[in-house]
């Protein structure tokens, strides 16, 4: 009887640690991230700090071509992801603009290459340039 009850506790044991949540103590991500400072593509990683910024795609890019003159600047907005330790964000941020989460403020702070009129820019071609400010 007394193997039994031991057998039972073990059990309850092991069940009772298999129910407990695992929070990674840092960010989730695919891919090694770039150093800070660096400027990707759509796709790969940049550390900033303890996070990790991923950007995913292009939302808008109305900028004003380079030797046009224009009545309104556009802007470039990028869907991006933000990893931290056992959380993960998605907004779409604006080049020159500043979106806070989880008590970090990330910039957009620079975008290649720049908009020439007449020509597409393929989503490979995209390089960006983040901030933790």
């Amino acid at each position: 009887m007394r193997r039994n009850n031991a057998l039972a506790s073990l059990i309850a044991v092991a069940l009772g640690l298999s129910a407990c949540a695992v929070i990674p103590d840092a960010p989730n991500v695919e891919g090694v991230p770039a150093p800070q400072g660096s400027m990707v593509a759509l796709g790969q990683p940049i550390r900033l700090g303890e996070i990790v910024v991923t950007p995913r795609q292009i939302i808008e890019d109305s900028r004003c071509a380079k030797g046009v003159q224009c009545v309104w600047a556009g802007r470039l907005i990028v869907q991006t992801r933000i990893d931290g330790a056992g959380w993960r964000d998605t907004a779409n941020i604006t080049l020159g603009e500043t979106y806070g989460t989880h008590g970090r403020v990330i910039a957009l702070t620079d975008a290649y290459p720049a908009k020439d009129s007449g020509k597409e820019i393929t989503p490979e071609a995209y390089r960006f340039r983040y901030e933790l400010r």
